[in-house]
């Protein structure tokens, strides 16, 4: 019997249910005669008309899912189920969407059956996702230009009901939008008024200027020949292409259609309604340098991409290369962008079309910025600024004869540069000799190369990934994924409310400017929210300002995600075999990830001038850390232990050749992409044999301590206040791994921090302690990757007040033993107390278990170096104390040798054990019962008697002659 046909299923379904009262089988044959005296209700015509075909269109999505709805509700009874209402809906599709919904009926996917579940599958595949940051920036972008307020209006409502914000940013956004001539009309009125109100109120003003215009069109037409005292100027017929492409058309001709254009009140650039040539928003801006010859048509003029900073900003533009242009420009639009600081001109400078009209006047003068073109040269200039510019830079003949490059105008590309450039735009090389001027040449720049061109810094090979580290990309919103950062807050604790803090001058300037770069990239919005906490500023080293948010009393009612952080020293171990680094700088880190939808409110914070929360995940959030190394874990799983180490933000590749590297890096780089994670350039170091990592130096040899840091040791004042011991040993603690007997130089250091006492109690033994601790960083030997190809050998020792290892290998050609890591600890006053074989025996169990990842299933067996000859004889012995008998159990998971090495050999070992300073005298163990309830010994001889009891009487009852006796 052949497979039932799913697509004769799916009309079969629609077939009963556009007529319940139609069967096909042999069972309604058979009752015909009862369906024939019982004749079937009526089918009712429907009252909306049936959904047009849908295509797989984003913006038809939710109005076809409206018809559907509408047509499912007024007929109830042809769709009695969810498996029909599907199907009909399914009937309604084409294309794209036709294939898609394909699968889901013919593999009987549970969607099909449940209307709830198809309509979500649906929505994720074809919607516009709730709050897309696609539709803040198309509102943002939205502007009226040529069409009417009503139209607008319709395009502005449909992207607010999708935006998620609140009334008085959309209030803003739509006046903004509005044609300045509009605005200039509503700014009498408040934006508090509500949103429909206002758009309402805009629509009324712009269909009274419109009639008002029509009724007074002759007299606010110019006149053909204005006087020069006059500001208006008449446009010149011939220098506009009236929309007719740019062709030859007679004199007599274009007149007539000017006069049309006139006669109807249209546009005289476009010939459009509704506005005129003045306001006309496809007409470009007469700022132009060189005219425009339509003749020639040339649509792509020759301009190149240049890097332009002002202070900590850096954007990419495209600079106009203009022979004809007798100066060097930038917009107006950019200079706000760029923050520039204007100085007034010495004199007003007027800018000519080539026809000798008068375009504009220029009074400003703009910078200095620095202008990069290309990967080497480098500038600082002014450039004056052009009012409504239709390109970012224009570079004139003053640019181009001083720099003199010489270009292909063929390929659009700068081939070589000027003897000036050199020493003078190339700080960092060499000047040529003077013959060599003309033939050196510079790096070329393509004037087609996209905006983010590959960074200097990035190794050809990797040229291909160059969004990857674009800074533009890096700021745009990042999409909701599955590891959105959740704030799950304790039930029944109160949300934080935080203060405002008074800011200075600089500080409310830097406020602003962040709070507006965060609104438009989209990471934060108007808030609403009943929490909200405190907005301050703190001082960064280079004397800038740092925006901080206290998140404190909102990780206080937090429930706490606990996924584990590497541990580090753990991790570098791994780097056996390794040749060549690579180091990834992930750019934004935590703004990478969205705060889970609906926990927006509980990132509100407040500042002088509004209350705003975040959409991103921001520095500060208890749980922050951890789930960013969730998601990068979960993103380069299957390079972790393989080729790449990730700790939060920062990702190591190691390989053992170049070839091998490339390829890791190419595949890591490849991961980034898809997940849309951007890298920060600048703080990148690619195919390195030594790079610098998380504190550490890491090498083909193994790893040792940042000389940075060992610097910061040696030179570190003796601490006065418990604070400051407390942050020295903090920084001293990151690299006890390398430190012989570590907590033994430390034990006097760290008992003044015991009982958490008040004052420092500095002595000449802490004192020696913490010059011992600093001379053992700048003495600090390098330490080799283990290799578990190798045997290893622990060398232990224990002294009266705590234990020492050392784990070595015997590695290179010939072998020499090298140590792979350290471990000390002081024992503690119970551990004291063991006998001199105990001690010796706690020695190898805390060192067994310190390096269990590496010798519990080693390759070859591991020796134990040990200077307590009895231990030789442990696996031989036949009775064991009760703590013996629980660490021999310990030590059937390891397969180990336990070797005698007398005390004078086993150095290494021994001095990590002693190196305790001063022991500490055991204190005089204390009565329980205070003295007076105390009776003093008394003491005599048995067999002398007191004279005093000499002649005393026997008692009554007692034996003869016994005067003691009872």
């Amino acid at each position: 019997m052949s497979a039932p046909d799913p697509v004769a299923e799916l009309v079969e379904a629609l077939r009963r249910a556009l007529n319940p009262a139609a069967t096909t089988s042999a069972s309604a044959a058979a009752t015909s005669a009862f369906a024939a005296a019982s004749p079937s209700p009526p089918v009712i015509a429907s009252p909306v008309a049936a959904p047009a075909p849908f295509s797989g269109s984003v913006g038809d999505c939710n109005g076809f899912l409206l018809q559907c709805s509408l047509a499912l509700e007024m007929q109830p009874q042809l769709y009695p189920d969810d498996k029909a209402k599907v199907a009909f809906i399914i009937s309604r599709l084409e294309g794209k969407a036709l294939r898609w919904a394909e699968p889901l009926w013919t593999q009987h996917h549970p969607a099909v059956t449940s209307l709830s579940s198809f309509l979500e599958h649906f929505r994720e595949v074809f919607g516009t996702p709730a709050g897309d940051s696609s539709i803040g920036e198309r509102l943002c972008r939205l502007r009226q230009g040529a069409l009417t307020v009503s139209d607008f209006a319709l395009q502005f409502r449909t992207l607010a009901s999708a935006s998620g914000w609140n009334e008085q940013a959309l209030i803003t956004t739509y006046r903004q939008g509005l044609n300045p001539s509009i605005r200039l009309h509503l700014a009498a009125y408040e934006d508090s008024i509500r949103l429909e109100k206002f758009i309402q109120l805009s629509i009324r003003v712009a269909t009274r200027m419109q009639l008002c215009l029509e009724e007074h069109q002759d007299q606010l037409l110019p006149p053909a020949a204005p006087r020069r005292s006059e500001h208006v100027r008449c446009p010149e017929p011939a220098d506009e292409p009236m929309d007719l492409e740019h062709s030859d058309v007679a004199t007599i001709e274009r007149q007539r259609e000017r006069q049309r254009r006139l006669a109807q009140n249209r546009c005289l650039y476009c010939g459009r309604l509704g506005h005129f040539i003045a306001e006309c928003p496809t007409r470009p801006a007469r700022s132009v340098v060189s005219a425009l010859l339509p003749v020639l048509n040339i649509k792509k003029p020759l301009s190149i991409v240049v890097n332009l900073t002002v202070s900590d900003l850096c954007i990419s533009a495209r600079a106009l290369l203009d022979s004809g242009s007798a100066g060097n420009f930038i917009s107006g639009a950019l200079c706000r962008q760029l923050r520039l600081k204007l100085t007034a001109t010495q004199k007003a400078y007027q800018i000519h079309a080539v026809t000798g009209r008068t375009l504009q006047t220029v009074h400003h003068l703009a910078g200095p910025l620095s202008l990069q073109v290309g990967a080497l040269h480098c500038e600082e200039l002014h450039l004056l600024v052009l009012e409504n510019a239709t390109t970012d830079i224009i570079l004139g003949r003053p640019w181009l004869e001083l720099h003199d490059p010489v270009l292909s105008w063929k390929t659009g590309e700068i081939l070589k540069w000027g003897e000036h450039c050199f020493g003078a735009c190339f700080p960092n090389l060499p000047a040529p000799s003077p013959p060599q001027v003309h033939h050196l040449p510079a790096q070329a720049t393509s004037v087609e190369s996209p905006p983010e061109a590959c960074p200097p810094d990035i190794p050809a090979c990797y040229s291909h990934f160059r969004d990857v580290f674009c800074p533009r990309k890096a700021s745009k919103l990042p999409p909701h994924r599955p590891w959105d950062c959740a704030i799950d807050l304790i039930p029944g604790e109160p949300v934080p409310k935080g203060r405002i803090y008074s800011l200075s001058i600089p500080e409310e300037k830097a406020m602003e400017e962040y709070i507006q770069e965060a609104l438009t990239q989209g990471y934060i919005r108007p808030s609403t929210s009943p929490a909200a906490s405190s907005f301050f500023f703190v001082a960064k080293k280079d004397g800038g300002l740092r925006p901080c948010i206290d998140y404190r009393a909102l990780n206080q009612i937090t429930v706490k995600f606990r996924y584990p952080l590497p541990l580090v020293p753990a991790a570098l171990e791994r780097l056996r075999g390794a040749t060549i680094f690579t180091k990834l700088d992930l750019r934004s880190a935590y703004n990478l990830i969205r705060i889970r939808e609906g926990d927006e409110w509980k990132t509100a914070f407040v500042t002088p001038t509004g209350h705003y929360e975040y959409l991103v995940m921001p520095y500060g959030l208890a749980n922050a850390p951890s789930v960013f190394q969730d998601f990068m874990h979960t993103v380069l799983r299957e390079f972790l232990h393989k080729c790449a180490l990730v700790y939060i933000d920062d990702i190591l590749i190691y390989s053992r050749s170049l070839a091998e590297h490339r390829q890791h890096v190419r595949e890591v780089l490849q991961r980034l992409r898809e997940y849309q994670l951007f890298l920060k350039a600048e703080k990148c170091a690619f195919h390195q044999s030594s790079v610098h990592f998380l504190g550490y130096i890491l090498d083909r040899s193994g790893v040792r301590m940042d000389e940075r840091k060992v610097a910061a040791v040696r030179d570190w004042p003796p601490p006065t206040t418990i604070k400051e011991l407390q942050r020295f040993l903090g920084f001293a603690n990151f690299y006890r791994r390398f430190i012989r007997g570590y907590s033994s130089i430390t034990s006097p250091l760290t008992s003044l921090l015991r009982n958490k006492p008040k004052s420092l109690a500095w002595n000449p033994a802490t004192s020696q302690a913490f010059d011992t601790l600093k001379t053992a960083f700048t003495t600090a030997p390098l330490l080799v990757h283990p290799n578990p190809e190798l045997p290893f050998i622990v060398e232990v020792d224990a002294s009266t007040t705590g234990v020492g290892a050392v784990l070595s290998q015997q590695q290179g050609k010939p072998p020499v033993l090298h140590p792979c890591a350290f471990f000390s600890k002081k024992l503690s006053p119970a551990e004291a107390n063991y006998d001199i074989g105990n001690r010796e025996l706690l020695a190898i169990k805390l060192a067994l278990e310190e390096w269990r990842h590496w010798l519990e299933g080693a390759k070859h067996p591991f020796v134990v170096l040990t200077d307590h000859k009895n231990l030789e004889y442990l696996r031989a012995a036949k009775r064991l104390n009760p703590r013996q008998a629980r660490w021999a159990l310990f030590f059937t998971r390891f397969h180990f040798t336990i070797s005698y090495r007398p005390g004078p050999k086993n150095v290494k070992a021994d001095a990590l054990s002693r190196l305790h300073g001063q022991e500490e005298p055991s204190e005089e163990p204390e009565p329980i019962l205070p003295e007076k309830l105390f009776v003093s010994p008394i003491s005599w001889s048995g067999e002398t008697l007191p004279e005093s009891d000499a002649h005393t009487s026997t008692p009554p009852g007692g034996p003869p002659g016994n005067p003691l006796a009872p």
